[in-house]
């Protein structure tokens, strides 16, 4: 048996490992990034990347193989009415998002992180190896012993590594799962339709219809679940009646059949129930739950989970768990604990979830609000210049903060954050 020591072991190669990685080699640690397929392969995701994202990108001097810059999106209440969320640039992040592939977006980071030095390794990792204690690397199914000072799994929403750990708590994690697939028929603008399967009763989740940068489209569903992973067959039940209303909204031609195949995915989101790191073992990404509950973007996330991570590992190993934890709460809260109550609350509640679709898409509310609608969702408040629209996603969260400052999931991030 063969067996091999490292500074960091990552388990997991997607955006969150494989930033990770770069983050940590670039610095001169040895690493050794663990994953269960080959790539380049595909994942179940919308393909954007949001405005911080493309930031922590060109920070790195890293870019897309193909993309296709894009910032405005189109959000469709129930009854059909349309709303603009216009995109801004901010202090510290541009005024568009990207939109790539996962195939290649995943494949190129990898690249990227292994090419700067990262040792790459194909298989599972399968038993935990520990030393008095201390997780301290993984026997991969191949029988290869991979040891290192410290272990950071980026393994996504099912993480081994956080499982293993004992960092999940399974009765407290909130779930979506989502399912998506590609059609040949080009959109102009990333549109996000809130739809209701019987009137005033809203499908908990929403749907999308995204460019994609071969010319086609992305088309997706996704459903909130909270901690019953069994109603995520939801969205795959229900995808055809939401392709066909993308017909009846005019978004889909008539004649353009239903996309096949399709591939499905779980998200992690909001933080909750994951314990993101303890003594040498530190969750990034979908692990450790770091998918917006609201709109259920994750990739920005996980690149600054990784770097994060990585640099806890670097400039403060002796305190490495606790240093990590404070900048994920700098970074994430209170917002993900708004999400999460929002999530959990909205989740089993579809004539509330309709009345709010409605009062958002409105005529004249939906204009109003759209700017700070715009910052609020997709989490940009930190670093939106002044405006209009900062005033109502800074008067949004504070709401959401004292509407949920007394929660169960208050308590539960005070005791894990503090």
């Amino acid at each position: 048996m063969s067996s091999a020591r490292f500074d960091v072991l990552i388990v997991g190669s997607g955006p969150a490992g494989s930033f990770a990685a770069l983050t940590l080699v670039r610095q001169g640690a040895s690493v050794a990034l663990l994953d269960k397929s080959t790539f380049p392969r595909d994942k179940a995701c919308g393909d954007l990347v949001g405005p911080r994202g493309v930031q922590l990108l060109m920070d790195a001097g890293l870019s897309l193989p193909s993309q296709l810059n894009v910032g405005d999106m189109v959000v469709i209440g129930p009854g059909g009415r349309r709303v603009l969320l216009p995109s801004r640039a901010g202090l510290t992040y541009p005024g568009y998002g990207t939109i790539g592939t996962r195939v290649e977006f995943d494949a190129s980071l990898q690249n990227a992180a292994v090419d700067a030095g990262a040792v790459l390794f194909t298989g599972r990792a399968d038993a935990p190896l520990e030393v008095e204690g201390r997780l301290d690397g993984y026997r991969t199914a191949g029988g290869i012993e991979l040891r290192a000072d410290f272990v950071i799994g980026a393994d996504g929403a099912t993480s081994h590594v956080g499982t293993t750990a004992g960092l999940v708590d399974a009765n407290k994690v909130l779930w979506g799962f989502a399912v998506r697939s590609y059609v040949s028929q080009p959109v102009d603008l990333p549109v996000i339709v809130l739809w209701e399967q019987s009137r005033w009763h809203a499908f908990p989740g929403y749907g999308w219809i995204f460019p994609s940068a071969d010319g086609g489209a992305n088309v997706g569903l996704g459903i909130a679940t909270r901690s019953d992973r069994t109603a995520g067959n939801g969205a795959v039940r229900m995808f055809s009646q939401f392709f066909d209303r993308l017909r009846d909204l005019g978004l889909i031609d008539r004649a353009t059949p239903e996309p096949s195949p399709r591939l499905g995915g779980w998200l992690k989101m909001g933080m909750i129930g994951t314990t993101p790191a303890r003594r040498n073992t530190l969750l990034v990404g979908d692990a450790a739950g770091l998918v917006n509950p609201l709109q259920g973007e994750g990739i920005a996330h996980a690149m600054s989970s990784g770097k994060a991570a990585a640099e806890a590992v670097l400039f403060d190993p002796g305190n490495a768990a606790r240093s990590y934890r404070a900048s994920l709460a700098s970074a994430h809260l209170p917002y993900q604990r708004i999400g999460a109550v929002a999530h959990a609350t909205l989740a089993g509640r579809p004539f509330a979830t309709a009345a709010i679709a409605r009062a958002l898409t409105a005529p004249g509310l939906g204009t109003a609000v759209a700017g700070g609608w715009a910052i609020f969702w997709n989490d940009l408040l930190d670093g939106a210049p002044r405006s209009r629209a900062r005033k109502v996603a800074t008067a949004s969260s504070g709401f959401g903060d004292r509407l949920t400052q007394r929660s169960q999931a208050a308590r539960w991030f005070e005791a894990e954050y503090r």
